[in-house]
């Protein structure tokens, strides 16, 4: 059974020349203690889906259509003062940049605290206690003497443990995580990914895993949703998708590999389109290697091709 589904989402936005859509019935489903990673180029779309299942959109942003279906409950129904008590938590973000994510001017502590006491009702020892002990979790050394500390006296990655850390205070049972790892260094990257599996199989947490780094996605997710253009292109578990992948876009990311011999990159023609591009048929036609004329005219459905899902007119 599905713990969380999002089901044929539409999302426009209202910009100065009019109104533009950007997400095109979007589907996806997670179980109980699953890694679903969305995958594909910026601008694809990843993060606007999965901010949907937050309410916290742009103010221009319309939700056009669908259903975002969390413990039996449609969060695109309730107002904000319901998702304030899902928010943060029953589903914590992972935000990109850990550097902008820790306000300044008060201690990691005066944070974590806060957040404790508007989601657990805890308050004075009982709240520290909790507090440090998340920050024991993810791996900081003298927790206590931490609590003291203000976000500049970190490093990057430190900051994204205490993330980490505020998501386990609060008991979420989702983490959505968009692009965990982008600003860390290599060997920092790794023990982000490390203590986000372990706490994932620790407490039975689900995790959606922004990315565009399919190493990264191959060592932790169970199943990928590739997105171009606003929609899902490609929907399939991870084994099957890297052994197999349908669509030539998915093919195409699996591709882009630097050659450290030659210098050589290998990358995919032309740019990915933007909200305001009028392109008919297939949004990737126009880099696409298999293009046949009805690409250019009709927009392929998501529909299964063996083991995945895939929206590509080389399987009508």
């Amino acid at each position: 059974m599905a713990f969380l589904e999002v089901k044929n989402l539409n999302i426009g936005f209202n910009l100065s020349d009019g109104f533009r859509q950007a997400i095109h019935n979007v589907s996806f489903s997670l179980k109980k203690g699953e890694t679903l990673a969305i995958v594909g180029e910026s601008g694809c779309g990843k993060t606007i889906s999965t901010m949907s299942i937050l309410q916290l959109l742009p103010e221009n942003a319309v939700i056009q259509s669908g259903e975002i279906v969390f413990n039996d409950k449609n969060l695109l129904k309730l107002n904000q003062k319901q998702m304030q008590q899902i928010r943060g938590k029953k589903i914590a973000l992972i935000p990109q940049d850990p550097m902008t994510s820790l306000n300044p001017l008060y201690t990691i502590g005066n944070q974590l605290l806060e957040i404790i006491e508007l989601h657990q009702g805890l308050k004075g020892k009982e709240a520290f206690d909790v507090a440090v002990q998340a920050l024991e979790r993810v791996k900081i050394p003298d927790a206590a003497d931490k609590m003291k500390a203000y976000p500049h006296e970190f490093s990057g990655g430190m900051k994204q443990r205490v993330i980490i850390a505020m998501a386990l205070a609060c008991k979420a049972e989702l983490i959505i995580a968009d692009e965990p790892t982008t600003a860390l260094d290599v060997t920092v990257q790794a023990q982000i990914m490390e203590i986000l599996r372990e706490i994932k199989t620790k407490y039975n947490l689900s995790l959606i895993l922004i990315t565009h780094d399919l190493g990264i996605v191959a060592e932790n997710a169970d199943k990928i949703a590739v997105m171009y253009a606003g929609r899902i292109v490609e929907y399939a578990g991870v084994k099957e998708l890297f052994k197999s992948p349908k669509h030539p876009y998915t093919k195409a990311l699996l591709n882009v590999i630097l050659d450290i011999n030659t210098d050589r990159i290998e990358t995919i023609s032309g740019q990915p389109p933007s909200i305001t591009d009028d392109i008919k048929g297939c949004p990737f036609h126009p880099r696409c290697l298999n293009c046949m004329e009805i690409c250019t005219k009709n927009i392929p459905e998501l529909k299964k091709v063996e083991d995945s899902m895939a929206a590509c007119h080389l399987y009508d």
